[in-house]
């Protein structure tokens, strides 16, 4: 099948594939079908192509699809548009398509797109499959539906209008919902700048203050052992690289450490201790590292390749973690799943579902899958080939290494359109060989309607994760609280608790997230609560000014906060009884 709409010559030759490569052959036209399976693997975890209720164009993480070839660029209502995309002036046709998937930022500098299609015969196949989605005569362009009806917020804990520091959370996994009790809402936010009497509150005694402007969508954040400050630029493709005296206000020094990577998210220094030889770098679809001495601000050396590929695909789920065992022998990381929910997943007979996970871990998905939904581990010279050391694990965004025991733990990112309040996101500790749910089970022995029946054979084996948190919170990195002195010093009560971003859901009636909890813990063991601890993010139930993403104890005690809406830093610090919170 050709699509008429696809008809252009000459498509290819400008975009005539990634450098080093030869060129693809160019075909007469797209095909749809191909650009289907293209799309379903690596696009539809952010973009619907179905229309919603009342044919509304029912928007994810990414905007609708549907009816994209010909319309105007940001004109699906109810979406977050960045402002970029929203000034762009561009039509959607198969030539502006075809640019903005070969490279998003080079036709809208700006755009929050994070990924490429940078196989020329994939562009024009995903194009064709697009030129397919065609909303039904009569439907405007951007349909004015509103989000679903939310709850009254005093009855939903889990609403922003709730959040205050000292709040405290509880997510019973007895008392969950049944799937489909509340419709799948398409309730992105619209990103704004930081309304002028918006202020962040902390707990008593604490104090927030602005620490950094300018950056580029700051993601995961860590500190290196000589205190300088290390994030990742993901969006940008780099590494920034911060210093700034115990107390400061401000950083001293700002440089960018590396850049030229792909989609950069996970930094960890290597050997532990105080004097690392190595940064390494996880990347969409590799580990790299650097060579690396106490007070480098720029890289002294190009990469080195570690993991040259992790998964089969590099669509869907993109931020990689990576973090090392205490005694330096083992090197984990994060990948996450291409899908929602493996849609579309192949069955297997339970013979060759044994074979499978004798080779890949109980539980462990396939095919377009394989080796998503894990926490992967390897050397850290990555001599060793990669294995599975937990699987479901759908979105394990953020791990670390508890200091005390040597646990693995990790931050979790569940699925989403069972309703409001499911699937609770996580934070727990991992289990060596763990099963943690999906795409079949979650929160222990509760079957995913959309895989019922498909593996009986898990029934009871997905553990219950230590802390279950508000559903569609997106919980990002978590860091244990350890500092013990510094003129920031969190009280000795924070010791060994840990802090999580969440960057705040798309797919609630209701906002919730945008904040920064305390995971209490007694003794190293979680307890299962977890209080607000910074919050004010949210103007209302369409707009906030920021989505937190990344969390690190700075070597003062103050605890390190970067957002990706506005491109800041943050910086919460104890000043003792009576102190001012500040903005």
């Amino acid at each position: 099948m050709k699509t008429p709409a696809l008809a252009l010559t000459g498509l290819l030759l400008l975009f005539p594939g990634t450098p080093g490569r030869a060129a693809d052959p160019a075909p007469d036209a797209g095909d749809p079908a191909s650009g289907k399976v293209f799309f379903q693997q690596g696009c539809a975890l952010c973009h619907a192509t179905v229309l919603g209720q009342g044919n509304a164009a029912a928007s994810g993480q990414g905007p609708s699809l549907v009816g994209v070839v010909g319309r105007r660029a940001a004109s699906v209502a109810n979406f977050g548009y960045s402002r970029a995309m929203a000034e762009s002036g561009i039509t959607w046709d198969p030539a502006t398509l075809g640019a903005f998937l070969a490279a998003p930022t080079a036709l809208v500098p700006g755009t929050t797109m994070p990924a490429a299609v940078p196989n020329a015969a994939d562009r024009l196949n995903v194009i064709a499959y697009l030129a397919t989605l065609v909303a039904p005569r009569g439907v405007p362009e951007a349909a004015n539906a509103a989000p679903a009806p939310a709850r009254p917020f005093a009855a939903d804990p889990g609403d922003w209008r709730n959040d205050a520091p000292g709040v405290r959370h509880a997510i019973v996994v007895a008392a969950l919902p049944a799937p489909f009790s509340t419709s799948s809402a398409g309730n992105g936010p619209q990103v704004v700048v930081q309304p002028a009497d918006a202020a962040l509150s902390v707990p008593p005694g604490f104090t927030v203050r602005l620490f950094a402007v300018g950056l580029s969508g700051p993601r995961l954040l860590r500190v290196a052992p000589n205190h300088d400050i290390f994030i990742a630029e993901t969006r940008a493709g780099r590494i920034r690289a911060m210093r700034a005296a115990d107390g400061a206000s401000a950083p001293s020094r700002d440089e960018i450490f590396a850049d030229g990577l792909d989609r950069p998210f996970g930094v960890a220094f290597y050997p532990a201790g105080g004097d690392p030889q190595w940064l390494y770098v996880a990347n969409n679809n590799s580990v790299v590292r650097f060579p690396y001495r106490n007070g480098d601000l720029t890289a002294r050396g190009a990469p080195q390749t570690v993991v040259p590929v992790l998964c089969g695909g590099t669509g869907g789920h993109t931020t990689r973690d990576v973090a090392f065992s205490l005694d330096g022998r083992s090197m984990f990381i994060s990948v996450g799943s291409g899908s929602n929910v493996a849609e579309g997943l192949s069955l297997k007979g339970m013979a060759e579902i044994r074979s499978w996970e004798a080779e890949h871990g109980r539980g462990a998905i396939w095919g377009a899958e394989t080796n998503r939904a894990d926490i992967l581990v390897s050397d850290p010279e990555g001599r060793q080939p990669l294995r599975t050391y937990a699987t479901g694990v759908r979105n394990g965004v953020g791990l670390a290494v508890d200091p005390e025991t040597g646990d693995l733990w990790v931050s979790t990112n569940e699925r989403d359109a069972l309703g409001d309040d499911l699937v609770p996101d996580y934070i727990t500790h991992v289990r060596e060989g763990g099963f943690y749910g999906w795409p079949w089970y979650y929160m222990g022995n509760h079957e995913d309607p959309r895989h019922a029946g498909e593996r009986p054979d898990l029934a009871g084996q997905a553990i219950v994760p230590d802390v279950p948190v508000q559903s569609h919170s997106a919980s990002l990195e978590m860091v244990f609280y350890t500092a013990t002195d510094g003129v920031a010093a969190f009280p000795a009560e924070y010791r060994g608790d840990i802090f999580a971003a969440f960057h705040g859901s798309w797919n609630r009636s209701s906002r919730t997230g945008y904040k920064v909890v305390r995971v209490r813990r007694r003794g190293g063991v979680a307890t299962g609560e977890y209080d607000d601890f910074l919050t004010g993010f949210v103007v209302d139930n369409r707009s906030v000014w920021g989505r937190p993403v990344g969390v690190a104890v700075a070597h003062d005690g103050a605890l390190l906060v970067t957002e990706d809406g506005n491109g800041t830093l943050w910086r919460v610090a104890y000043a003792g009884t009576g102190a001012s919170a500040g903005r």
